[in-house]
């Protein structure tokens, strides 16, 4: 990932409501969530939700697909996993033991909660 893609993606992260707002999005991977339910849930007028919704749109954190007459939006895993490596990328230096933690830390979140998931 280049430092300006890195630079826009944090931009866009930058601002409270558009961090809530992709926190919110992200917690309701792979469905996504309609634009209306998001400006709802975070108790925000629909423009100006669209607004930071566009926003996250163009840096590439989520995406948008139209179902009828609603838009869901979705984020961008493979954007989030880009960004998370730019600010890794160079942590540990040859010494793995120093990311340990970090990469301990972020795993719980991902891992599987059905414990007859293989």
């Amino acid at each position: 990932m280049e430092s300006q893609n890195a630079i826009e993606g944090f931009s866009a992260l930058a601002q409270l409501t558009r961090l809530e707002a992709f926190r919110l999005i992200i917690r309701h991977q792979p469905d996504g969530l309609p634009a209306g339910e998001v400006a709802r849930l975070l108790d925000v007028p629909q423009n100006t939700m669209s607004t930071h919704l566009a926003i996250l749109t163009r840096a590439g954190l989520i995406s948008a697909e139209r179902h009828g007459r609603s838009i869901i939006y979705r984020a961008e895993m493979d954007k989030v996993r880009e960004i998370t490596a730019f600010l890794v990328n160079d942590c540990c230096g040859g010494r793995p033991e120093i990311c340990e933690p970090l990469i301990a830390e972020i795993t719980p979140c991902c891992a599987p909660t059905d414990p007859n998931h293989v």
